[in-house]
């Protein structure tokens, strides 16, 4: 069978599987093995984005609304990815805590890897703080000035600022908060705050940071006030993202394979450490259209051959998996087939589930009649409102949970 047909066999499995836009990061030209891969107009079929960047105060009265974050990161990209048309996410995070503390700032960029970010966001626990003001100048700035935005105009770009201490205005070498959101407004981005508790010092800046960075002030409890709910569905579809993981097939040169492999690990890093209900999260997140780059990102082999971008037959033995260079082209055809047939049955699968999930969820919600000061309702609200100016869409009328 000649590669032409192997690729229409593939491309008629997985129909109704959305196109990857694959993001491949520069490689060294030393290093790199050189792939065929067909020129595809960048043009063509691009999909919105949205970025957003949590700036998240990590000390030690945090600890709650940390947890509430690290449940809930899949939900918050669920939500965003309902948006019509369905966009690529990007998310980033920026921790920060005071001088004198462990650190003042970490930082992870923005990334359509939300596995990797996620996996990073697990690590954080709250500790130091408790003399009143934080470092949330540096924070800003940083979450601003360091983080990889995008420059297309009609991306929606937010920051979401949580915390609940004021920033120190008594730092002298300090980029104070104001000019900060200014520059992000100047490149489109909305900022938003988030404060945990009721402190009136922070209630009052936070108020003036949402005004100023064409953003929304809202106010939760110390510990989130997130919808937190345990389905019938969880371990379900926590094992049906399992196999999907599974299907995966990193290819390329060395450099590009041992980035793959970090992707990997995070992967089974959330497996083992995350709660089941947030496997779920993740899972349903995953089979939507948006989910598909954190899923496979670039460099996937069943994906490219399925979709016609690469052929099989143009890319060098020692580019492709270990365990595949030994077989012959038959062989790797008929594993890649295998493959994506599975791919297709389980996101068939999943994204029912999904929706029985969701469908579970809105009534439990429903039922407790007081989901509309959550975390969830908060982001949601900003996010609806602001991303319209991106010519995103969002119809729902409740956020995914």
């Amino acid at each position: 069978m000649n590669a032409k047909l192997i690729a229409i066999a593939l491309l008629a499995v997985t129909a109704g599987v959305v196109t990857l836009y694959p993001a491949v990061r520069p490689t060294d030209a030393a290093t790199a093995t050189p792939v065929a891969i067909p020129s595809v107009d960048p043009s063509a079929n691009q999909s919105p984005k949205v970025e957003v960047a949590f700036v998240l105060d990590t000390t030690g009265s945090m600890g709650g609304l940390i947890q509430a974050a690290k449940e809930k990161i899949w939900s918050v990209a669920s939500t965003m990815a309902a948006a019509q048309p369905a966009p690529e996410i990007r998310m980033g995070l920026v921790a920060y805590r005071d001088r004198g503390d462990a650190y003042v700032t970490k930082h992870v960029d923005l990334s359509s890897d939300l596995d990797s970010v996620y996996a990073t966001l697990m690590d954080f626990q709250a500790q130091g703080g408790g003399d009143g003001p934080e470092s949330v100048n540096q924070a800003l700035n940083e979450a601003v000035e360091k983080l990889s935005w995008s420059q297309d105009k009609d991306t929606y770009r937010v920051v979401f600022l949580v915390g609940d201490a004021p920033p120190h205005m008594d730092y002298q070498d300090d980029v104070k908060w104001p000019v900060s959101v200014q520059r992000a407004s100047e490149r489109g981005i909305h900022v938003n705050a988030i404060q945990c508790g009721n402190s009136s010092d922070t209630t009052q800046t936070w108020q003036r940071i949402a005004q100023a960075g064409s953003g929304s002030y809202f106010q939760v409890e110390q510990g989130g006030s997130a919808v937190a709910i345990v389905t019938p569905y969880d371990k379900r579809l926590a094992k049906l993202s399992a196999e999907l993981d599974e299907t995966r097939l990193y290819y390329g040169s060395e450099s590009e394979k041992a980035e793959k492999r970090l992707k990997v690990d995070a992967t089974t890093k959330l497996r083992e450490s995350a709660s089941v209900a947030s496997q779920a999260r993740r899972a349903a997140f995953n089979a939507s259209e948006s989910g598909k780059m954190n899923l496979i990102g670039g460099k996937e082999l069943v994906d490219d051959v399925a979709s016609g971008r690469v052929d099989l037959d143009a890319i060098p033995a020692e580019a492709l998996p270990a365990p595949m260079q030994a077989l012959s082209k038959v062989e790797q055809k008929a594993q890649i087939l295998g493959k994506a047939k599975r791919r297709a049955n389980l996101k068939k699968d999943m994204q029912r589930l999904a929706e029985e999930r969701a469908d579970y969820l809105r009534d439990k919600v429903e039922e407790a009649g007081d989901a509309e000061e959550s975390l969830d309702h908060g982001i949601y609200r900003a996010v609806r409102k602001q991303a319209a100016e991106a010519g995103l869409v969002y119809e729902a009328e409740a956020p995914a949970y």
